[in-house]
């Protein structure tokens, strides 16, 4: 018979990693304790160090970056379509006043 997995949240993986780096609380306990296999562990500490720069980047910076790209994509599209829209427009009343003078 099978045993069921256990979904482990990211803040249960952070406070199991945590507990063995700063509570040196052995592996093998935590093992035992939270029905880990030992690639399990070793996989979220990777992952953990992986990506534990994210923890200290400006969210709002990267999210405004982002915001202002697209802002700026959505001001030039309005601007590529203004001056289609004066081009036909200039187009029309030529043709306009080329009927009128005939």
């Amino acid at each position: 018979m099978r045993k069921q997995r256990k979904n482990h949240s990211s803040q249960e993986r952070v406070f199991i990693i945590k507990r063995h780096l700063v509570d040196h609380v052995p592996v093998s306990d935590l093992y035992d304790e939270y029905d880990l296999q030992p690639n399990v562990f070793y996989r979220w500490q990777k992952e953990f160090f992986e990506n534990g720069s994210a923890a200290f980047e400006k969210k709002n910076v990267r999210k405004a970056s982002s915001e202002q790209k697209r802002i700026e994509q959505r001001e030039a599209k309005i601007r590529n379509k203004n001056d289609v829209l004066s081009e036909l427009m200039k187009e029309h009343v030529k043709s306009k006043k080329d009927l009128w003078n005939l």
